[in-house]
């Protein structure tokens, strides 16, 4: 299902005044096809992920699944967390693992989280670590694993249970350009394989895949720039 943030603004009390870090914004995805929102530090960037996301609530405006409200300035944290965890699948900035548990075990806790029996999650757990070559790595802990690795996993699991939308935060902040590039046009064909509307949100262009010449992937997969409209 298609994705729309519709005349979402974010504002926060500043001591005595406000800051405005979302301002009016209309954003459409498309489900199957990834859009990069791009913009300077300090442009509202991941405000309006967690906006998306249903961890921050819009001061106005809507965010829509289909054609279904799921958030918007009264929606309690209880349906927020609800939403969350039947259909939208989130990767941080920080890959966020827990230390005590194997990277088959982080996709087994996110499925028990989500309602679903660890167990009856295994198979597609290993297909997903497998479509994000870290089928060999299952039973590594974080600590085991390089930073590439980790966020590998961390995109595993935010797709276990065949979210309808992927929203990602600064996913190669802290890799190098070919790494990043390699998460990116990953994340990009797991969107389009699981027909899921998927929001990047970075401040650097080089890594996502605009201006180089098209492959065959990227002719069988929507991708689109859009500047963030948003104000610090």
């Amino acid at each position: 299902m298609d994705l729309h943030l519709d005349t979402i603004t974010l504002v926060y009390p500043d001591g005595g005044s406000t800051l405005t870090a979302v301002d009016d914004v209309d954003v459409t995805i498309p489900s199957g096809t990834t859009t990069a929102l791009l913009g300077p530090s300090g442009s509202g960037k991941s405000s309006l992920l967690a906006v998306a996301g249903g961890l921050t609530p819009p001061t106005a405006g809507t965010v829509r699944i289909g054609q279904d409200v799921v958030f918007h300035p009264g929606t309690t944290v209880a349906a927020a967390t609800r939403t969350r965890l039947d259909r939208i699948g989130i990767v941080f900035q920080s890959p966020q693992l827990l230390g005590s548990l194997t990277a088959l075990e982080q996709l087994e806790l996110h499925a028990h989280l989500r309602g679903n029996r660890p167990a009856s999650m295994r198979a597609q757990a290993m297909d997903l670590l497998a479509e994000v070559g870290m089928s060999d790595h299952a039973h590594k802990r974080p600590a085991q694993l390089s930073g590439g690795q980790r966020q590998r996993v961390a995109i595993a699991r935010a797709l276990i249970g065949t979210p309808q939308v992927l929203l990602v935060d600064e996913p190669t902040s802290a890799l190098d350009h070919v790494r990043g590039t390699q998460v990116i046009d990953l994340i990009t064909r797991l969107a389009r394989e699981l027909d899921a509307a998927t929001l990047v949100v970075s401040h650097d262009a080089s890594t996502l895949g605009f201006g180089r010449p098209d492959g065959p992937d990227a002719r069988r997969t929507t991708r689109r720039r859009i500047s963030a409209r948003c104000v610090s």
